[in-house]
């Protein structure tokens, strides 16, 4: 699960990326309406933290260009400004949610749960692919269900959801490597770290007994199928 907070108070920012760090989401972080600009053109996002109050701009603009190019992120607006105006202003531009500044941050959490589900998993708690049963909420994955567990570590799991969210295409290898590790991805000189993940990956998915193959699609990327 992958986040884009969008905040330019500092003390804010900050205690929005121990939160998500907290709770084991990755994440990128801008002040700017420009930067959440350059994020969006480069990466895909499971939801969006967007302050409504920019030094550049507004967070209404980045609905509005989110809204033209049919962007899927879901967004959660945080705003100290509480008019019923602004909020339907949001809702109405694509906004999933509107939080009123101060605000408690398990309410956020919760809420970006409930966002995610609704976005990647089509409102299902629990992810069923093959005989994989995967727990988004608890960055659980099982065979069969929860009680046969398969021991991920939080990129492998990462890996694993993000392939089985998107098994109907081949996801390239940049764009998986960007979505797992975001901006640290341009200081790489090779996808070896990313090689690694997915053969450790394939070995836990196999001695499990998973009905599933990642496949390497010569030259293109990778895909998850049922065998």
């Amino acid at each position: 699960m992958k986040l884009l907070i969008v905040e330019d108070e500092i003390q804010l920012l900050k205690s929005l990326e121990d939160f998500a760090s907290k709770e084991s989401y990755f994440y990128d972080s801008v002040a700017t309406l420009q930067g959440a600009l350059e994020r969006v053109d480069l990466y895909d996002y499971d939801c969006i933290v967007l302050d409504i109050n920019l030094p550049d701009g507004n967070g209404f603009e980045l609905l509005e260009i989110l809204y033209r190019k049919e962007k899927s992120h879901g967004v959660i607006i945080l705003s100290a400004r509480d008019s019923l105006e602004d909020k339907l202003k949001g809702l109405g531009l694509g906004a999933d949610d509107y939080l009123t500044k101060p605000f408690y941050f398990s309410e956020l959490d919760a809420r970006i749960k409930a966002i995610i589900r609704r976005k990647q998993f089509k409102t299902n708690k629990l992810v069923n692919f093959a005989n994989l049963v995967v727990d988004p909420d608890q960055h659980q994955v099982g065979l069969n269900d929860l009680e046969n567990s398969i021991s991920l570590t939080k990129k492998e799991f990462a890996i694993l959801t993000h392939l089985i969210n998107n098994h109907k295409r081949v996801l390239t290898k940049v764009a998986l490597a960007e979505y797992i590790w975001g901006d640290y991805v341009d200081e790489a000189q090779s996808f070896d770290f990313l090689f690694s993940q997915i053969k450790n990956l394939r070995r836990k998915l196999v001695k499990a007994g998973a009905e599933v193959e990642i496949r390497n699609i010569y030259g293109v990327g990778y895909q998850i199928e049922e065998i």
